[in-house]
């Protein structure tokens, strides 16, 4: 049975065009379309999408209020359309912490290096978040680091398992956690902490970073797969909510303990010099990488200089982006671990370093933070 989208947006040429590519693929069809929010929670209780395609600004309801009263009442997996602007990127940020699954540019063009690419990219979008798991989204009070970066942010949004639809895979074939056991420290000591992500990524890892303490003692490489002008206003964002420093890293940073660094988007992040004096470098990379940034290059890069010292976390997103590095950490003796299945967006890139046998332990999201401090002893 094709996946059914409803697609949203008050450009009857955007609903068109997204509706021909969409319906060019067997595995996808349109059921409807909408020109504003308030028609698409309309719609998707009367044709009950599989997948929701949303545009961001509209007349009568914009894209993100949409989403927050469709998570609220109907909950569906939704991808959102975005200009690549500063702008666009802090709303964009908005309707994934309102509980959106993913999202895309505007002008996905942008983001392929050809128009067939660009097609097929659209369509395995939405068809990799069509077998995702949902759950309703409530929002709860705010709890900031400090007054100073409680600015940044107003309306913190959490999920709550009380209702899921379409779920990724049959209930007996999916990967369990391994943390069905009080966790224990494996007595290892590291260097630092490394995270990549993609689909799912944002909402992550600030789910992540907001419960690590001030005084983390390790430097942390954040590598996430976002366009060049979203990176800045996510650190941006993750610095107002987090009690660490975050922010994007520039070509030369040398690594702070308590820092969170993450890769621009269009670059690669590698580092550079010796254990306990190591700095950033950003570089342009290969044109021919599918990744900019590239979880593998960054993990690979870590691999010649903090040799077994290094916890890798490879958290929810498409593809495999992560497993070859993170076979380089594991050959020189560093631990990987991924998170599990049920709680990720897109169960793409922590499957293929768990079923290679990279990842010693598979991790609801709601418990990698607290992993982490146990096993950097913070508690």
């Amino acid at each position: 049975m094709a996946v059914k989208v409803l697609v949203v947006d008050d450009s009857s040429f955007f609903r068109r065009r997204v509706s021909e590519i969409i319906n060019n693929s067997p595995a996808l069809e349109v059921i409807a379309t909408a020109n504003n929010g308030q028609e698409a929670i309309d719609m998707v209780i009367k044709y009950k999408p599989d997948v929701v395609t949303m545009d961001i600004e509209m007349p009568v309801m914009d894209g993100i209020t949409a989403v927050k009263k469709i998570m609220a009442s109907h909950p569906v997996p939704i991808l959102m359309f975005s200009s690549l602007t500063h702008q666009g990127a802090s709303a964009t940020l908005d309707a994934l912490e309102a509980g959106a699954a993913d999202f895309l540019p505007k002008k996905f063009e942008d983001i392929a290096r050809d128009k067939e690419e660009a097609i097929s990219l659209l369509q395995q979008r939405i068809l990799a978040i069509s077998r995702r798991r949902v759950a309703r989204v409530v929002t709860k009070p705010i709890v900031t680091a400090t007054p100073a970066r409680s600015a940044l942010r107003s309306t913190p949004l959490v999920r709550t398992p009380l209702a899921t639809s379409r779920p990724s895979a049959p209930v007996a074939s999916v990967v369990k956690s391994t943390i069905s056991r009080a966790f224990k420290a494996s007595g290892k000591t590291y260097s630092i902490l490394a995270i990549g992500t993609s689909t799912g990524g944002p909402v992550a890892l600030q789910k992540v970073l907001a419960e690590l303490p001030a005084n983390f003692k390790l430097p942390i490489l954040l590598i996430q797969h976002m366009p060049g002008t979203f990176t800045k206003a996510f650190a941006d964002r993750l610095n107002g909510i987090c009690k660490i420093n975050v922010k994007e890293a520039s070509d030369g940073d040398v690594l702070q303990a308590g820092c969170a660094y993450l890769a621009p988007g269009g670059k690669q992040l590698l580092i550079e010099g010796r254990n306990g004096n190591a700095r950033i470098r950003i570089l342009d990379g290969n044109e021919k990488l599918n990744y900019k940034p590239s979880v593998d290059i960054t993990f690979a890069s870590l691999s010649k200089i903090y040799t077994n010292k290094v916890l890798a976390v490879v958290l929810t997103g498409m593809g495999a982006d992560g497993r070859d590095g993170a076979r380089m950490l594991k050959d020189k003796g560093s631990v990987i671990w991924a998170q599990d299945e049920a709680s990720c967006v897109v169960y793409g890139m922590p499957q293929a370093v768990y079923k290679a046998g990279i990842a010693t332990e598979s991790i609801p999201l709601d418990q990698v933070a607290k992993c982490i401090k146990i096993e950097l002893k913070h508690e």
